[in-house]
């Protein structure tokens, strides 16, 4: 194997700031893998800096949580990487819009909290989430959706756990209370994911097509 087709030589690329709006090098699960943890490393060293930042702008920052649980932060995978990811891109076949679709969804997550004031915005989770934009992207594109459902999934129960045995907030399965939103949740990503596969079906027909001619 030649010095240029190394999975090292790959990475390298990837890792490159002039790429991440382009496909993978490669698609294998171990290089996903590695692709999702760089970005999400980036992410932490940002939010590490921001900290500082809002804490020294905003008088007694504490970052906000809002109410969470298992079912919410699961399909919350689904939910979030299909309407912000996935369908943009098989319904517009366009890097570009997708990218815009993923600054959306990194710009809601400054609204994770439960008063909207300046002094209580979720700067934090916002910085953070950011160059994940990137991976997400970067994986549909590369016609890994899925791995971006389950990465996004199993990383945002990983940061639930954590959350919950340390106490920032309860360790619950379903919102008794108003456990209708979380109804709503998982038939919505339902919807989403079915949505998806028709118009990746659709999109792959329109690749053949331009393929033929």
């Amino acid at each position: 194997m030649s010095k240029n087709n190394t999975i090292y030589s790959d990475l390298k690329n990837d890792f490159n700031p002039i790429t991440w709006i382009s496909k993978y090098r490669r698609n294998s699960i171990y290089y996903l893998t590695i692709m999702v943890l760089f970005y999400h490393l980036i992410g932490f060293v940002i939010m590490v800096i921001g900290s500082i930042v809002v804490d020294i702008v905003v008088n007694d920052y504490s970052e906000p949580t809002i109410p969470l649980t298992v079912i919410s932060v699961i399909f919350a995978g689904p939910f979030e990487e299909t309407l912000f990811f996935g369908i943009p891109f098989y319904l517009t076949g366009n890097n570009l819009v997708t990218l815009a679709g993923g600054l959306v969804w990194a710009s809601l997550h400054i609204l994770n909290t439960p008063t909207v004031q300046v002094s209580s915005l979720a700067y934090l989770t916002w910085l953070f989430v950011t160059p994940s934009i990137f991976a997400s992207l970067r994986t549909w594109i590369t016609g890994k959706g899925w791995f971006a459902i389950v990465s996004h999934s199993i990383w945002n129960l990983i940061f639930f756990a954590a959350g919950c045995t340390n106490g920032e907030f309860p360790c619950r399965i379903i919102n008794e209370k108003d456990y209708l939103i979380d109804i709503a949740y998982v038939s919505t990503s339902a919807v989403f994911i079915l949505l998806t596969y028709l118009l990746f079906l659709r999109y792959q027909n329109k690749m053949v097509s331009k393929s033929i001619k």
